[in-house]
């Protein structure tokens, strides 16, 4: 076999369905994983005839891409890890195979999140720098004013940044829509916290061309062979190459 034929280790196990790219650097990092036998380091490659063991049990690649959108119930945490006590979002949706969120929603948060077992496209669509539209529907604890739209919509110092410009319009007396093209930690939250408001609910309706529409709350479905065709074209140019942002930014609102 030819080097051109190896695959990062990491990418293996995301594309296989098993986490991400993310949490099988740190499945590597721990010692959970072997390769032929001896255990895998950071940064390896391996050819497609190699085998794989992830905490005792082989990996079998996938075929198949799965993507599914799902409306998350607030209480469901957006993790792969299992802890006692917490629903996390595997447990949540129940799929036959292992799928992983793209990006996450805070356990407050609800509404559309997207699961996938294909490791290539998680990067594409959540960089900031790929300015993908991301809509949400916020309620909050008073009024709105027209000052706090405009604010809001110009960009907000959080987290040692300032956030992008973004569209902000009333829905209602205490309701907006926002759409954003990042995904900063609790971003909308923190967002309004900055003008003295407190966010009381958050659902996502919409990420890129796919939207949340009738699904009801807590169930998930297969996109439609043309929701994949537009999210491919939308996708064209879009970078998976990671961004240079702090850990505690990496994340989805």
């Amino acid at each position: 076999m030819t080097e051109k034929e190896a695959i990062r280790l990491n990418k293996y196990l995301s594309d296989s369905g098993v986490c991400s790219r993310r949490e099988a650097d740190r499945l590597i990092e721990s010692g959970s994983v072997k390769v032929d036998g001896v255990r895998a380091v950071m940064g390896m490659k391996i050819f497609p005839n190699q085998t794989v063991i992830v905490k005792g049990k082989k990996i079998v690649p996938r075929a198949v891409k799965v993507l599914l959108a799902y409306n998350k119930p607030r209480g469901v945490v957006c993790t792969s890890e299992k802890r006692k006590g917490v629903r996390n979002i595997e447990q949540a949706v129940n799929y036959k195979d292992r799928v992983y969120p793209i990006g996450r929603l805070d356990k407050e948060s609800e509404g559309l999140i997207l699961l996938t077992n294909n490791g290539d496209i998680v990067n594409r669509i959540l960089r900031g720098s790929n300015n993908h539209d991301k809509e949400y529907i916020v309620k909050v604890d008073r009024e709105i004013t027209e000052d706090f739209l405009k604010r809001m919509s110009e960009g907000v110092h959080i987290l040692d940044t300032v956030t992008k410009p973004c569209k902000v319009s009333r829905i209602g007396k205490y309701t907006f829509r926002i759409i954003l093209t990042q995904g900063l930690n609790r971003q909308i939250r923190r967002m309004c916290e900055v003008f003295s408001y407190k966010v009381v609910e958050l659902r996502r309706v919409r990420i890129m061309n796919i939207e949340l529409g009738g699904l009801k709350v807590g169930e998930y479905r297969v996109l439609t062979d043309q929701e994949m065709q537009e999210l491919d074209r939308l996708l064209i140019g879009s970078t998976n190459l990671p961004a240079f942002l702090k850990k505690e930014q990496i994340n989805e609102e």
